[in-house]
C-alpha cells in the first residue's frame, strides 16, 4: 500500500527534516570547533635529498611523496641550528637557541648538544609547546628521542609532556657500564632498559627493532587518544638515520643506497603506517601532521649517511645543506592538496602556528622567533621574513628572500679535518669552506639561492645587486642583534658523574651502577 501523506504528516515530515538538518549543521559546526590533534614527526640527521619528492634517484619513499601530493611540500624551510639538541630545543621553545640557553661559550661559533657527560638541560624557565597545550586540554606524549637533558630534572614529563617512550641521549655505544654507562630507554618517569642490553642493536649488521617499537607507540597512542575524543599533541622522534644507523630485519638490504636507505624505507613505510591509522580511525581531517629533520644529513658518514641534494655542505654547518630541511605539512580537507610553497620558513614556526591552532596563548613576556603558517597553510600567503642562521653564539648567516648572506664561514678545524672528518665531502668554496672562522661581517659573502642553490658563486660586492641587496640585510641584521637578549648557556660544564648511571627505575630492573667521583670541567666542542 502506499502511504497517503496528508498536510499533518507532512509538516511533520517537514518538522523531522528541519530537525535534522539542524542537527547536521550543529555537528559540523561542533566539529569545526574541535580542536585539532597535532603531530610533528622529525627525523634524525635526515637530509633534504632524501625524499624521492625531492629528486632522489632511488625514489624509495613513496608514503612520503604521497603525503606531499596529499599536502604542501616546503622546499625552503629550515631547523634552527645545524646539530640535534639546539635545533629541538627550538622547535619544542619557537626560540634561537641562543634565547633558550641551547649553545655554549666555551669557544666562539661551536656547536654544542647533550651527551651523556652534560651538566646542563632545557631550563625550567623555558616553557616548551605541551605544557601550554595541556592548558588547552591537550594530551601529549613523545616517542623517541629527547636530547634535551637527561637529568631527571630535564626530562619531557617535567616540561609538560604526558607519556614518553623513548631515549634522553643518542644511540652511541655499546659500551662497557664501567667507564661509560649505555644510554637507557624510559618508559614515562622510569627507565626500562638500556640500549644494546634490553634494547638490541646490532653494530655489525644494523639490525634494530627499534624504529617497529617506536611506531607501535605511535599508533597505540593515537588509538587511545582517539577514543578519548580529546585533543592530543604527538611528538614522533625516531632516530635510526643517526649514526650508528639500524633497520629492522624486514627492511635489511631492501634498499639501493644500503643500511641508510634501508633505515629511510623503513621510516618511510611507518610515516604510511601512522597516516593511514589517523585516517581509520576518521580523525584524518582534524589532525595537522608536520614532517620534518632536525638537521642536515651528515655528510661525515659518507655512504652510510643521507643526501642533501643541490646544497653545500652538511650537519654541522650553516651552509645550506646543513639546515636546509624536507618538510611537509599535511592536513585532510583543511590544506588544499599538491601545493609547493616558498614560504621561507623554520622549525620555530610550528611552536606558534600549534599554538594557534589550539587557540593557546604564546607565554607573555617571551621572545619568540617563529611566525604564524596558517595563511601559508590555508591561503597559500607568502609572507616576507629573514632567517638567521647560528653556530653557537655567532650568528654566522641571514636569509631573506632569494639572498642569503654569510657573515661568518666555518666548516670545521684543521685538526678534526686532518683526521678525516669533513662536513662538506670534497665540497671546495674558496674563500667559504673554510677550516679557519673566516670573519666577513664588514663585507658579507652574499648568494642569490634562486640561481645558485649550492652556494658557489658569490656576487661581487662591486655589483649594484650587492649594494642594494645589503642595505635591507644589514638593517634586518641590526635590529635582529640590538633586540637580541642571550639566555644563560646550557651546554657549557661537562662531569662524568652525571651520566646515566642510576636514572630513575634502575632499582627496579636491577641497573643501577655506580657513578665516579664528580669532576667538572668545562665541555670541549672542536667543531
Amino acid at each position: 500500500m502506499h502511504e497517503i501523506r496528508t498536510p499533518k504528516k507532512m509538516a511533520l515530515v517537514g518538522l523531522k527534516i528541519c530537525a535534522l538538518a539542524l542537527f547536521l549543521l550543529l555537528g559540523a559546526a561542533a566539529e569545526d570547533e574541535r580542536k585539532p590533534n597535532i603531530v610533528f614527526m622529525l627525523m634524525d640527521d635526515m637530509g633534504w635529498g632524501d625524499l624521492g619528492v625531492f629528486g632522489h634517484p632511488a625514489k624509495e619513499t613513496p608514503h612520503l611523496d604521497n603525503m606531499a601530493a596529499e599536502g604542501i611540500l616546503f622546499p625552503d624551510f629550515y631547523c634552527a641550528n645545524p646539530l640535534c639538541s639546539p635545533s629541538r630545543a627550538s622547535i619544542l621553545t619557537g626560540r634561537l637557541p641562543i634565547r633558550n640557553g641551547f649553545y655554549t661559550t666555551n669557544d666562539h661559533a661551536r656547536n654544542g648538544y647533550t651527551p651523556q657527560n652534560i651538566v646542563g638541560g632545557i631550563a625550567d624557565s623555558e616553557i616548551l609547546l605541551p605544557k601550554i597545550l595541556k592548558t588547552e586540554g591537550y594530551y601529549s606524549k613523545i616517542v623517541g628521542k629527547w636530547h634535551l637533558g637527561h637529568q631527571p630534572q630535564f626530562l619531557p614529563l617535567e616540561h609538560g609532556f604526558d607519556e614518553w617512550f623513548g631515549a634522553p641521549n643518542c644511540h652511541f655505544g655499546p659500551y662497557d657500564n664501567i667507564h661509560t654507562p649505555n644510554i637507557p630507554v624510559y618508559k614515562d618517569n622510569k627507565m626500562i632498559g638500556r640500549y644494546y642490553q634490553q634494547f638490541a642493536i646490532s653494530r655489525k649488521t644494523g639490525e634494530s627493532n627499534l624504529t617497529q617499537i617506536y611506531t607501535e607507540e605511535a599508533l597505540d597512542f593515537i588509538e587511545t587518544q582517539a577514543k578519548t575524543q580529546k585533543p592530543f599533541f604527538l611528538y614522533w622522534a625516531p632516530d635510526s638515520t643517526h649514526t650508528p644507523v639500524y633497520a629492522s630485519a624486514q627492511f635489511l638490504g631492501t634498499s639501493q643506497r644500503g643500511l641508510y636507505g634501508d633505515a629511510v624505507r623503513e621510516l618511510d613505510d611507518s610515516v604510511g603506517r601512522i597516516l593511514l591509522k589517523l585516517k581509520d580511525l576518521g580523525i584524518a581531517n582534524n589532525t595537522f601532521v608536520f614532517f620534518s629533520s632536525d638537521n642536515g644529513a651528515a655528510l661525515v658518514s659518507k655512504t652510510r649517511g643521507g643526501s642533501n641534494g643541490p646544497f653545500l655542505c652538511g650537519k654541522e654547518t650553516t651552509f645550506e645543506g646543513g639546515m636546509r630541511e624536507p618538510s611537509i605539512a599535511w592536513w585532510p580537507e583543511r590544506i588544499k592538496p599538491g601545493q609547493v610553497s616558498h614560504q621561507l620558513g623554520t622549525q620555530m614556526d610550528l611552536f606558534f602556528t600549534a599554538l594557534l591552532l589550539a587557540g593557546a596563548k604564546p607565554p607573555s613576556g617571551v621572545v619568540l622567533d617563529g611566525i604564524d603558517l596558517t595563511p601559508t597553510l590555508f591561503n597559500h600567503t607568502i609572507t616576507d621574513r629573514p632567517v638567521f642562521f647560528y653556530r653557537g653564539n655567532e650568528m654566522m648567516a641571514i636569509r631573506y628572500g632569494l639572498y642569503k648572506a654569510h657573515y661568518w664561514t666555518w666548516t670545521n678545524g684543521w685538526e678534526e679535518f686532518h683526521r678525516g672528518v669533513n662536513y662538506c665531502r670534497g665540497e671546495n668554496v674558496t674563500g667559504v669552506t673554510t677550516h679557519d672562522q673566516m670573519n666577513y661581517t664588514s663585507s658579507p659573502v652574499l648568494f642569490h639561492l634562486g640561481r645558485d642553490p649550492g652556494e658557489k658563486y658569490p656576487i661581487e660586492s662591486s655589483t649594484p645587486e650587492y649594494k642594494e641587496v645589503m642595505v635591507t640585510i644589514r638593517e634586518l641584521v641590526s635590529e635582529h642583534k640590538s633586540s637580541l637578549i642571550p639566555g644563560k648557556p646550557q651546554l657549557n660544564m661537562c662531569d662524568p658523574a652525571v651520566m646515566n648511571w642510576s636514572p630513575p627505575g634502575c632499582e627496579d630492573i636491577d641497573e643501577c651502577l655506580k657513578a665516579p667521583p664528580s669532576n667538572p670541567t668545562k665541555c670541549h666542542w672542536p667543531h
